[in-house]
């Protein structure tokens, strides 16, 4: 009977720590959704810009730009022909296959008629943080003051709670998709944007703090 008793004890703790566990990653990721709905889309007023900063996403295995890449650079392309920056940051690093996503975009953005001299490559970093704080970098280095941050919708809210902790001027804009995504991409698209917000706010936010 003592026995019994002793493993009903055991099992019903083990099924409160695993509801408690439950939990806890439920509030993780509705932490997480909260911080993205409410993430700064800027902290100027500013419609004119020093440069605009095209956030890297991977080529695809033969050096040519994916559609997500390709609608970043063009809408970043875009942007400086409206006359919103006269000029365009392209930060990314190597993928797997050895090709930088920085010089894929610039090959992208000359490709469309931005002139060489008005792209500034930053061929190192390997995540949104290091893509913000390598530009912003870039910028102290020729005493620019202000960005436009262009990538795709997902992606903007972690990158807007990123740039928010940089000392510059900046504002996202969104890159539209060129192929329209299913229901069932979008929703993996915005949930593995989740994880990465995630991520960063229970651990790079803190491990991997750069200085511009």
């Amino acid at each position: 009977m003592k026995k019994r008793r002793t493993k009903l004890r055991k099992r019903s703790l083990r099924r409160r720590l695993v509801a408690w566990g439950a939990a806890g990653v439920a509030a993780i990721f509705v932490w997480a959704a909260l911080m993205r709905h409410f993430a700064p889309a800027a902290n100027t007023s500013l419609n004119r810009f020093d440069t605009i900063i095209v956030l890297g996403t991977p080529a695809d295995r033969n050096g040519n730009p994916t559609p997500t890449q390709l609608a970043r650079v063009t809408e970043a392309v875009h942007e400086y022909e409206r006359g919103v920056a006269p000029r365009l940051i392209v930060t990314g690093g190597l993928n797997r296959e050895g090709f930088d996503e920085a010089r894929v975009m610039a090959r992208t953005a000359e490709a469309q008629g931005v002139p060489a001299s008005a792209i500034f490559i930053e061929p190192n970093a390997t995540d949104t943080i290091q893509n913000a704080c390598y530009s912003a970098r870039i910028m102290k280095a020729h005493g620019w003051h202000s960005a436009e941050v262009v990538s795709t919708p997902s992606h903007l809210p972690r990158a807007g709670l990123i740039f928010n902790r940089l000392p510059i001027e900046w504002s996202t804009h969104a890159a539209p998709l060129l192929e329209p995504e299913s229901n069932f991409a979008a929703d993996g698209t915005a949930g593995l944007e989740t994880l990465k917000t995630v991520y960063y706010l229970a651990w790079t936010n803190w491990a991997k703090r750069c200085q511009p």
